[in-house]
Protein backbone atom coordinates (compact mmCIF):
# COMPACT_ATOMS: atom_id res chain seq x y z
CA UNK A 1 0.00 0.00 0.00
CA UNK A 2 1.37 3.37 -1.02
CA UNK A 3 0.25 6.95 -0.76
CA UNK A 4 -1.01 8.32 -4.06
CA UNK A 5 -0.73 11.91 -5.21
CA UNK A 6 -4.04 13.76 -5.14
CA UNK A 7 -4.31 13.67 -8.96
CA UNK A 8 -3.99 9.86 -8.97
CA UNK A 9 -6.50 9.57 -6.13
CA UNK A 10 -8.94 11.70 -8.13
CA UNK A 11 -8.33 9.49 -11.17
CA UNK A 12 -9.05 6.40 -9.05
CA UNK A 13 -12.31 7.98 -7.87
CA UNK A 14 -13.33 8.95 -11.41
CA UNK A 15 -12.50 5.49 -12.78
CA UNK A 16 -14.68 3.79 -10.17
CA UNK A 17 -17.38 6.42 -10.79
CA UNK A 18 -17.40 5.39 -14.45
CA UNK A 19 -17.30 1.69 -13.61
CA UNK A 20 -20.34 2.17 -11.41
CA UNK A 21 -22.43 2.95 -14.47
CA UNK A 22 -21.18 -0.22 -16.19
CA UNK A 23 -21.74 -2.52 -13.23
CA UNK A 24 -24.86 -4.23 -14.50
CA UNK A 25 -25.21 -7.26 -12.25
CA UNK A 26 -23.19 -5.74 -9.43
CA UNK A 27 -19.71 -4.39 -8.92
CA UNK A 28 -18.20 -7.84 -9.41
CA UNK A 29 -19.17 -7.69 -13.09
CA UNK A 30 -16.62 -4.90 -13.59
CA UNK A 31 -13.74 -6.77 -11.94
CA UNK A 32 -12.03 -7.48 -15.30
CA UNK A 33 -11.93 -3.75 -16.06
CA UNK A 34 -10.75 -3.01 -12.51
CA UNK A 35 -7.99 -5.56 -13.03
CA UNK A 36 -6.97 -4.01 -16.33
CA UNK A 37 -6.83 -0.56 -14.78
CA UNK A 38 -5.20 -1.35 -11.41
CA UNK A 39 -2.84 -4.16 -12.45
CA UNK A 40 -2.12 -3.85 -16.16
CA UNK A 41 -2.38 -0.12 -16.91
CA UNK A 42 -1.33 1.52 -13.64
CA UNK A 43 0.75 -1.24 -12.01
CA UNK A 44 -0.59 -0.32 -8.58
CA UNK A 45 -1.19 -4.01 -7.75
CA UNK A 46 -0.05 -7.38 -9.02
CA UNK A 47 -2.28 -10.29 -10.06
CA UNK A 48 -1.90 -12.11 -6.75
CA UNK A 49 -2.78 -9.03 -4.66
CA UNK A 50 -5.82 -8.33 -6.85
CA UNK A 51 -7.15 -11.89 -6.59
CA UNK A 52 -6.40 -12.05 -2.86
CA UNK A 53 -8.23 -8.77 -2.21
CA UNK A 54 -11.33 -10.06 -3.99
CA UNK A 55 -11.17 -13.45 -2.28
CA UNK A 56 -10.77 -11.84 1.15
CA UNK A 57 -13.72 -9.51 0.63
CA UNK A 58 -15.91 -12.26 -0.80
CA UNK A 59 -15.19 -14.53 2.16
CA UNK A 60 -16.32 -11.84 4.61
CA UNK A 61 -20.00 -11.57 5.45
CA UNK A 62 -21.76 -8.61 3.93
CA UNK A 63 -22.50 -7.12 0.55
CA UNK A 64 -20.79 -8.22 -2.64
CA UNK A 65 -19.31 -4.75 -3.16
CA UNK A 66 -16.90 -5.15 -0.20
CA UNK A 67 -14.05 -6.00 -2.53
CA UNK A 68 -14.02 -2.44 -3.97
CA UNK A 69 -12.78 -0.66 -0.82
CA UNK A 70 -10.32 -3.51 -0.25
CA UNK A 71 -8.84 -2.85 -3.70
CA UNK A 72 -8.78 0.89 -3.00
CA UNK A 73 -7.11 0.29 0.36
CA UNK A 74 -4.44 -1.90 -1.28
CA UNK A 75 -3.69 0.93 -3.70
CA UNK A 76 -3.81 4.01 -1.43
CA UNK A 77 -4.84 3.19 2.13
CA UNK A 78 -7.95 4.69 3.72
CA UNK A 79 -8.15 7.50 1.13
CA UNK A 80 -8.06 4.92 -1.69
CA UNK A 81 -10.73 2.81 -0.01
CA UNK A 82 -12.99 5.85 0.35
CA UNK A 83 -12.37 7.02 -3.22
CA UNK A 84 -13.12 3.60 -4.70
CA UNK A 85 -16.18 2.93 -2.53
CA UNK A 86 -17.80 6.34 -3.01
CA UNK A 87 -16.97 6.21 -6.70
CA UNK A 88 -18.59 2.81 -7.24
CA UNK A 89 -21.67 3.53 -5.09
CA UNK A 90 -22.63 7.12 -5.88
CA UNK A 91 -23.74 7.01 -9.54
CA UNK A 92 -25.32 3.57 -9.45
CA UNK A 93 -27.25 4.42 -6.29
CA UNK A 94 -28.59 7.67 -7.70
CA UNK A 95 -29.38 6.07 -11.04
CA UNK A 96 -31.08 3.08 -9.39
CA UNK A 97 -33.28 5.32 -7.29
CA UNK A 98 -34.35 7.39 -10.28
CA UNK A 99 -34.88 4.49 -12.65
CA UNK A 100 -36.75 2.36 -10.11
CA UNK A 101 -39.21 5.17 -9.46
CA UNK A 102 -39.65 5.81 -13.17
CA UNK A 103 -39.79 2.10 -14.05
CA UNK A 104 -42.25 1.13 -11.33
CA UNK A 105 -44.84 3.33 -12.97
CA UNK A 106 -44.09 1.87 -16.42
CA UNK A 107 -43.14 -1.75 -15.68
CA UNK A 108 -45.83 -3.19 -17.93
CA UNK A 109 -44.83 -1.28 -21.05
CA UNK A 110 -43.16 -3.29 -23.82
CA UNK A 111 -40.03 -1.11 -23.80
CA UNK A 112 -39.36 -1.55 -20.08
CA UNK A 113 -40.02 -5.31 -20.28
CA UNK A 114 -37.68 -5.64 -23.28
CA UNK A 115 -34.95 -3.61 -21.57
CA UNK A 116 -35.19 -5.73 -18.43
CA UNK A 117 -35.10 -8.98 -20.42
CA UNK A 118 -32.12 -7.73 -22.43
CA UNK A 119 -30.03 -7.05 -19.33
CA UNK A 120 -30.09 -10.71 -18.23
CA UNK A 121 -27.59 -12.02 -20.85
CA UNK A 122 -25.37 -8.98 -20.37
CA UNK A 123 -25.20 -9.70 -16.64
CA UNK A 124 -24.43 -13.38 -17.19
CA UNK A 125 -21.64 -12.50 -19.63
CA UNK A 126 -20.07 -9.96 -17.29
CA UNK A 127 -20.15 -12.36 -14.34
CA UNK A 128 -18.68 -15.13 -16.53
CA UNK A 129 -15.82 -12.80 -17.58
CA UNK A 130 -15.14 -12.02 -13.92
CA UNK A 131 -15.04 -15.71 -13.01
CA UNK A 132 -12.67 -16.40 -15.88
CA UNK A 133 -10.34 -13.58 -14.84
CA UNK A 134 -10.26 -14.75 -11.21
CA UNK A 135 -9.55 -18.35 -12.23
CA UNK A 136 -6.59 -17.56 -14.52
CA UNK A 137 -3.88 -17.44 -11.82
CA UNK A 138 -4.88 -20.96 -10.71
CA UNK A 139 -5.69 -22.53 -14.07
CA UNK A 140 -2.51 -21.06 -15.55
CA UNK A 141 -0.27 -22.79 -13.01
CA UNK A 142 0.43 -26.36 -14.20
CA UNK A 143 0.74 -27.76 -10.67
CA UNK A 144 -2.78 -26.67 -9.77
CA UNK A 145 -4.51 -26.71 -13.16
CA UNK A 146 -6.45 -29.98 -12.78
CA UNK A 147 -7.52 -29.24 -9.21
CA UNK A 148 -8.64 -25.72 -10.14
CA UNK A 149 -10.60 -26.92 -13.17
CA UNK A 150 -12.23 -29.69 -11.13
CA UNK A 151 -13.20 -27.19 -8.43
CA UNK A 152 -14.61 -24.76 -11.02
CA UNK A 153 -16.69 -27.49 -12.72
CA UNK A 154 -17.94 -28.85 -9.38
CA UNK A 155 -18.89 -25.35 -8.20
CA UNK A 156 -20.74 -24.58 -11.43
CA UNK A 157 -22.60 -27.90 -11.35
CA UNK A 158 -23.53 -27.44 -7.69
CA UNK A 159 -24.72 -23.89 -8.32
CA UNK A 160 -26.85 -24.93 -11.30
CA UNK A 161 -28.32 -28.11 -9.80
CA UNK A 162 -28.89 -27.22 -6.14
CA UNK A 163 -29.89 -24.36 -3.88
CA UNK A 164 -26.83 -24.91 -1.68
CA UNK A 165 -25.60 -21.71 -0.03
CA UNK A 166 -22.37 -20.39 -1.63
CA UNK A 167 -20.57 -20.46 1.74
CA UNK A 168 -20.40 -24.27 1.50
CA UNK A 169 -18.70 -24.10 -1.88
CA UNK A 170 -16.28 -21.51 -0.50
CA UNK A 171 -15.54 -23.88 2.40
CA UNK A 172 -14.82 -26.74 -0.03
CA UNK A 173 -12.50 -24.44 -1.99
CA UNK A 174 -10.72 -23.47 1.23
CA UNK A 175 -10.20 -27.11 2.18
CA UNK A 176 -8.92 -27.86 -1.35
CA UNK A 177 -6.47 -24.98 -1.00
CA UNK A 178 -5.30 -26.07 2.45
CA UNK A 179 -4.69 -29.58 1.12
CA UNK A 180 -2.67 -28.13 -1.76
CA UNK A 181 -5.01 -29.29 -4.51
CA UNK A 182 -5.55 -25.77 -5.81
Amino acid sequence: MTSLPLADLAELFLRFLMLSLLSIGGAMSTAPEMHRYLVVDRGWMNDADFTTAIALAQAAPGPNVLFVPVLGFQVAGVAGAAAALIGILLPSTLLSLGVSRWGSRRRDTPGVRAFTAGLAPVTVGLVFATGWLLSLPFVGEPAHRLGALALIVATMATTLKTRLAPIWMIAVGAVAGILGWV
